[in-house]
């Protein structure tokens, strides 16, 4: 009976009915779950930066690759594993490239929580999949407590 109702006052309102509705609601929900973590990553960030005294916080806020080049930044290490990132246009290293990238990617994270005297072993959560709220917890600790 509800599906009936739902799917009249859908036809009333000229949305088309089937799976066209939940498809755009899905998809709406996604962008604002997408854009609501872009603004915390790049606020959380862009304090961790601030409080690690780094010369141009504002790069937290490069959609993408921001927190990595504050975490790289922090971490002090060199230069040489951006160049991973050329193995990423390469077919068959690509795969390589990307899983060597986000090893290096925890160990800059590990290295800046503890520039900031936090826990280095927080940044494992970020590969665990249940666990990224953990994460996410403990990267607003870390950029807004004392």
């Amino acid at each position: 009976m509800f599906s009936f109702l739902t799917g009249l006052a859908i036809s009333k309102l000229g949305i088309p009915s089937g799976g066209a509705l939940p498809a755009i609601l899905s998809s709406a929900l996604m962008i604002i779950l997408f854009v609501a973590l872009y603004i915390y990553f790049s606020l959380a960030f862009y304090a961790i930066a601030k409080k690690n005294k780094q010369s141009s916080p504002g790069l937290a806020w490069i959609p993408g690759v921001g927190p990595l080049i504050v975490s790289y930044k922090g971490s002090k290490m060199h230069w040489w594993p951006w160049l991973l990132l050329i193995g990423f246009v390469i077919p068959i290293l690509n795969i390589i490239a990307m899983i060597i990238f986000a090893i290096y990617s925890i160990i800059w994270t590990w290295k800046l929580f503890e520039a900031i005297d936090k826990p280095g072993w927080w940044s494992i959560f970020s590969i665990i999949p249940i666990l990224d709220i953990v994460y996410l917890v403990f990267i607003g600790i870390a950029a807004w407590s004392k």
